[in-house]
């Protein structure tokens, strides 16, 4: 028995049957056979196959429109090019310049404290970061600093820090044990690094630095406040002092630092939205504050010159009976001694009482 296949033969050239192809065109003739019951047969093929060569070529075109769509609403065609990729490039290229607006910020101000003393470079970046003039950069830390705190609060983290540690180290040695036992060999040693990783010096002493500066900042700021460089900073630290003794009563300490890194952040930039509406009703509230001032001023100056004129009333009315008293003791005075006469005192003698003749001479010793 023959491995080959069998192979279908040639169709004689003298046949007047076609087999029709894709590529044959629509005007093409198909050959009928010579009597009228092939050309019946033929000219039922001949339908049915252009009606299956128009669906293919329908089917193909909805396969084109299909697979341009899907090429157009591809994601990665929407980032290489397209508005969104440039909205994506444009707002990155503004948040880049925008860190390094803030990174350059960190300069020595200019501004001293009231006596004469030099700030840090802080305040210049904190005076950025919360005047809001980096918008994009101050979102970002503001984000931060909540997402945070609902992280300390919410999420275990110190937990987690010590179940993956007591993780690592049981694995590590679990697997060094086994291949030195197995093996002969471990396989930390493989590796392991030639030189293990090191803190840079200058790393260390640039880090200590700012550490340095951002302790003084708060320091500064501290004293500053305390002796009422700004009457109005000493005021607000006051009434936020007093707000949080009573809140910390009954607020959580991760809900008093939402609140005030949310007053921190959010003050500022309420100001500046509402500024003008907020420097009319502060410039109305100063000149009420000025008029009250100057009525006390003159209420309290009218006083003083009334109890002035008072006690000087009293003064000279207690001094004129004070003389008049002393007068009147002196006239009486006057008045007793004109009674006496001279008869009633002894004459005073007018001559030397003269030496005794009759005194015992001292005797010469013998």
């Amino acid at each position: 028995m023959s491995d080959t296949p069998p192979q279908l033969a040639d169709l004689p050239r003298a046949s007047g049957f076609s087999v029709p192809t894709l590529g044959t065109a629509p005007e093409q003739k198909y050959s009928a056979s010579a009597n009228a019951n092939g050309s019946a047969a033929m000219s039922d093929s001949q339908n049915s196959f252009n009606d299956a060569r128009d669906s293919a070529v329908n089917s193909k075109g909805h396969c084109k429109q299909w697979s341009v769509f899907i090429v157009s609403v591809c994601p990665q065609s929407l980032i290489r090019a397209g508005p969104v990729a440039d909205a994506v490039k444009d707002q990155h290229a503004k948040t880049s310049a925008e860190f390094n607006n803030l990174a350059n910020s960190r300069k020595m101000p200019e501004t001293r404290a009231a006596n004469d003393q030099p700030l840090t470079h802080y305040h210049s970046f904190f005076y950025t970061l919360l005047s809001w003039e980096n918008p994009r950069v101050t979102g970002i830390a503001f984000g931060s600093i909540i997402t945070a705190i609902f992280a300390f609060r919410y999420v275990p983290a110190v937990s987690w820090a010590l179940k993956g540690l007591w993780i690592t180290f049981g694995t590590v040695a679990l697997v060094e044990s086994a291949a030195k036992l197995c093996f002969g060999s471990g396989v930390a040693q493989s590796i392991r690094p030639r030189r293990y990783l090191t803190v840079p010096r200058e790393f260390l002493e640039a880090s200590l630095e700012d550490v340095e500066q951002l302790i003084n900042f708060f320091v500064i700021e501290f004293q500053r406040v305390l002796y009422a460089e700004n009457v109005l900073h000493t005021i607000a630290a006051f009434l936020a002092s007093l707000l949080s003794y009573y809140l910390i009563r009954i607020v959580p300490f991760w809900g008093l630092s939402l609140i005030a890194t949310s007053i921190v952040f959010l003050t500022p930039i309420i100001y500046i939205t509402n500024q003008e509406f907020i420097d009319h009703h502060l410039a109305n509230a100063n000149d009420i504050m000025n008029s009250q001032s100057a009525q006390i001023r003159d209420l309290a100056g009218q006083h003083a010159s009334n109890a002035s004129n008072t006690l000087k009333n009293y003064a000279g009315d207690y001094t004129a009976k004070a003389q008049e008293m002393i007068g009147s003791a002196t006239g009486s005075k006057n008045a007793s001694g004109s009674n006496v006469k001279a008869e009633s005192f002894p004459q005073a003698p007018t001559q030397e009482p003269a030496a005794n003749s009759t005194a015992a001479e001292p005797q010469p010793a013998s």
